[in-house]
């Protein structure tokens, strides 16, 4: 499933731990990187100070130092522009199937080269994007355990085949949770029935995932049930799975909206203290 994969870089170590992953993956699934840098038309970045050259191939050189690149195949690419535009242009262009971006620390999505690039992108692109925080530990990725969280909705259902692609070839554990939003029920008599039934949907969603992951030969896939606000249920899951990361899928082109009951893609992208991998549903530009 992922033949082409690009890294929008800027030099920073957001990019640094986004090329570690993508480097991970493209060995796994024998693709091809395409590392991509982006003249900003405003002017050149902070981090960076474009001569004329390619940042993007003297980037690539830099990494040769801690990833092994000599079996890789890597491309090296330059554009001008907006920023997430030219990502999202070159990613088209080039049929890319997953874009791998840094992101930076735990309070916030900040700001990838000009702004909220990665959030954007996270929005608006039509493949999964993988966010990979930029004070990660630097070294070798692996996803051997990958948490699903998912509702039974198109934007969760989307989520299954990049997860099944992965875990299939890696023989990877999914460890899939469904979380029962119960913040807005009341302690009444009718709570209970309708907890019941929230559990049951929440069943139905992780039994129904957990047959389709089977399907796609993966063999190793744990469920759960939990309560509670979902994205901190599932920042729980997290770290009781001992997770690598978190595919989750997203609706929309205007906001990472609505997973359950609010914006935890959101939410995750900018906690998590494992990589996210956020897929946009197929329908997601017809929803609001």
């Amino acid at each position: 499933m992922f033949d082409r994969i690009l890294v929008p870089t800027d030099g920073s170590p957001g990019s640094e731990r986004a090329f570690e992953a993508a480097a991970t993956l493209a060995r796994t699934h024998d693709a091809t990187v395409h590392v991509l840098s982006v003249v900003d038309e405003h002017g050149p970045t902070d981090d960076w100070d474009y001569d004329g050259d390619s940042p993007a191939a003297a980037f690539i050189e830099s990494q040769a130092d801690h990833v092994d690149t000599e079996d890789l195949s890597v491309t090296a690419a330059v554009r001008e522009g907006v920023v997430h535009d030219a990502v999202l242009d070159y990613a088209d262009e080039t049929d890319i199937d997953l874009i791998v971006m840094g992101t930076h620390g735990r309070t916030g999505v900040r700001r990838f080269l000009l702004g909220s690039v990665t959030e954007k992108v996270v929005r608006l692109a039509d493949v999964p994007v993988l966010s990979v925080k930029a004070d990660a530990e630097p070294g070798t990725v692996s996803f051997d355990d990958i948490l699903l969280p998912t509702d039974g909705s198109s934007g969760a259902e989307a989520a299954i085949e990049p997860t099944g692609a992965l875990a299939s070839v890696t023989d990877a554990t999914v460890h899939l949770v469904s979380v029962v939003d119960t913040r807005s029920l009341g302690v009444d008599v009718g709570s209970g029935v309708i907890v019941d039934e929230l559990e049951s949907v929440a069943t139905d969603a992780v039994e129904n995932t957990s047959d389709r992951l089977s399907e796609m030969g993966v063999e190793t896939v744990e469920t759960a049930i939990a309560h509670g606000v979902p994205y901190r249920a599932i920042l729980d899951a997290i770290e009781e799975a001992d997770a690598d990361l978190v595919v989750i899928g997203t609706h929309g082109r205007t906001g990472i909206d609505r997973y359950l009951l609010g914006s935890v893609a959101e939410k995750l992208v900018r906690t998590s203290p494992v990589p996210v991998m956020t897929v946009r549903a197929s329908d997601a530009g017809e929803e609001q």
